[in-house]
């Protein structure tokens, strides 16, 4: 018997219908994006809407309603538990990881019994669905595609009813339910330096104990593959959660109980190891975190972090200066703007640094040079360079179009160090992006015909210096088109402007799914910012568009380059 989802489970539609058991769909491997998933929710409980078993239902009905009950995360899952079988039910796993489809309604159902045969003790169904994605035990996110199938085996004995005797751990959910169930937070470690946090996103079921487990999850595991050779954790390997609970009080403040290993740890180690959780948890409504041992005070501070940006106004250049644009007028940026009106020659593009003291720029010519107060440096003269980008150790990242290998981080005194291990196997590149924190780049690079968004960890020496790129580098979406313009939104996303067929702009989480919409008309360049609200975008015809709510209105007119900051 064959049974394709209708209208029998359009009802179920809006409480967001869930699969588990699946066989054979991939739920591991470095972070990439998916598909829209909606706003992250601040809810951390839920009623339980589904239904327990009904007397008589055939196996296909089980499997259904199964899947229905899979929707509600608490107690473990204890709706969808009544489904199975007494013997198999504390077998199974749901929290071994999720396997993320792109509808309900394109779910197929076969069984291998009639939902009237009354003689029948055994049953296998099997669900075809669409993958997009997938979340493994760790809640890293993965993306996946292509058709995938899950079988469920059921009994029945004699007088009794059907249930689930056999099938795979964890659970399936359709894409638009996936973030009604789980929930976004950004795991955070330390750069090699100890002067930056870098998010390492993570996927959890929206329970009561969100801070349990985060604080569980950053002390007792690890960071991903792809990003684990460009950060650190400050937490000593010996040191470890004790007990299950992180309890929160009326003032948010968090209480987290250590191992005694803990007390040799240094007051620098306690500052660093606190200022990580603190800010791991700031999704969970922490506001503060204690540490103490066998129930005594462990003293510890924080530590200084340096993600600040001096100026946050848009940078732009029109015909008659460079500066930050306000209310019609385009004020000077100290120690660089009249080092850049100087350039005789027409720019391509500005990056500016966050303490606004340094400046990358491309000339029309595609040589790159680095500005600072009285002095303006030429760097990269090679043929065919695209847009360079400012990396927060003063490094200018500069590549060929046609040789994204040839990539360089040149100093400012016109020093070129070669980034080893740059983009294997692409043909092409045509952006480049250095986050704020240093530790991870982006590109879009061009293989076999396809546009393909690309992120890497950066490997550096001792003093910060470039030297290669992550072995493993996730591709984190394929493009409808060329890209327009990319950049960094705030700490964990980055936006892809597109043009073909439609001027598009599409923020994808590094670790998480993407969302769309329409993009200024005849769009040319991007500005990223910590917030969606602070993306620019430039058109052909010289204006800047800022966000307002869903749409883009003209902020600043007759723009020949839109600057961009740093990281962003």
């Amino acid at each position: 018997m064959r049974l394709r989802i209708g209208i029998r489970l359009i009802a179920v539609l809006a409480a967001g219908l869930l699969l588990a058991g699946c066989a054979g769909l991939p739920t591991s491997g470095p972070p990439n994006a998916g598909l829209p998933v909606g706003e992250d929710g601040d809810a951390t409980s839920f009623t339980p809407i589904a239904r327990g078993p009904e007397p008589g239902a055939g196996p296909e009905e089980i499997v259904s309603r199964f899947l229905e009950a899979s929707m509600t995360p608490r107690n473990n899952w204890e709706i969808a538990h009544q489904f199975l079988t007494e013997e198999f039910s504390p077998q199974w796993d749901p929290d071994s990881g999720v396997a993320i489809d792109s509808s309900i309604l394109t779910r197929e159902f076969t069984s291998t019994v009639d939902a009237d045969d009354e003689s029948a003790t055994t049953a296998e169904v099997t669900v075809q669905l669409e993958q997009i994605a997938g979340v493994d035990g760790e809640g890293a996110y993965t993306a996946a595609g292509g058709t995938a199938k899950a079988t469920y085996r059921l009994v029945r004995p004699e007088g009794g009813e059907w249930r689930i005797s056999e099938a795979q751990d964890g659970i399936t959910l359709d894409i638009g339910t996936f973030g009604q169930v789980y929930e976004k937070f950004s795991l955070k470690y330390f750069d090699p330096n100890w002067s930056h946090l870098v998010p390492d996103v993570r996927w959890f079921p929206r329970l009561e104990a969100m801070a349990s487990t985060v604080t569980r999850s950053l002390i007792s595991g690890t960071p991903s593959d792809w990003l684990d050779p460009a950060v650190r954790t400050a937490f000593p390997a010996d040191v470890s959660l004790v007990g299950d609970a992180v309890p929160i009080d009326s003032s948010r403040v968090a209480s987290v109980s250590l191992s005694r290993s803990a007390l040799s740890a240094s007051g620098t180690v306690l500052a660093r190891m606190r200022t990580q959780l603190e800010e791991s948890l700031a999704g969970t409504g922490v506001a503060e975190v204690r540490f103490f041992v066998e129930g005594a005070p462990l003293d510890a501070g924080t530590v200084s972090l340096d993600q600040s940006i001096t100026d946050p106004g848009v940078l732009v250049q029109t015909s008659d200066a460079f500066g930050t644009a306000s209310a019609g007028e385009v004020a000077p940026v100290t120690g660089l703007s009249a080092q850049i009106d100087a350039i005789a020659d027409p720019l391509r593009s500005i990056d500016v640094s966050l303490d606004a003291l340094l400046a990358a720029t491309q000339l029309q010519d595609g040589h790159v040079h680095a500005v600072r107060d009285g002095r303006t440096v030429e760097l990269d003269s090679r043929s065919g360079l695209i847009v360079p980008s400012l990396d927060p150790y003063g490094y200018v990242w500069s590549v060929p179009r046609g040789a994204p290998a040839d990539l360089q981080a040149w100093s400012t005194d016109v020093v070129p160090h070669s980034v080893a291990g740059a983009w294997p196997g692409a043909e092409q590149i045509s952006h480049v992006r250095v986050a704020a924190d240093g530790a991870r780049v982006a590109a879009i690079v061009t293989n076999g015909g396809q546009h393909r968004l690309l992120v890497a960890s950066i490997i550096r020496d001792e003093v910060g210096v470039p030297l290669a790129l992550s072995s493993d580098i996730p591709e984190i979406a394929v493009l409808n088109g060329p890209g327009r313009g990319l950049a960094w939104v705030g700490s964990d996303s980055v936006a892809v402007l597109t043009t073909a067929p439609d001027s598009t702009l599409t923020t994808y989480v590094i670790g998480g799914p993407a969302s769309s919409s329409p993009a200024p008309v005849d769009a040319v360049s991007l500005a990223g910012a910590r917030t969606t609200t602070g993306l620019r975008v430039l058109s052909d015809d010289g204006s800047v568009y800022a966000l307002r709510g869903s749409s883009w209105q003209k902020a600043v007119e007759d723009v020949l380059v839109l600057g961009t900051r740093a990281g962003y």
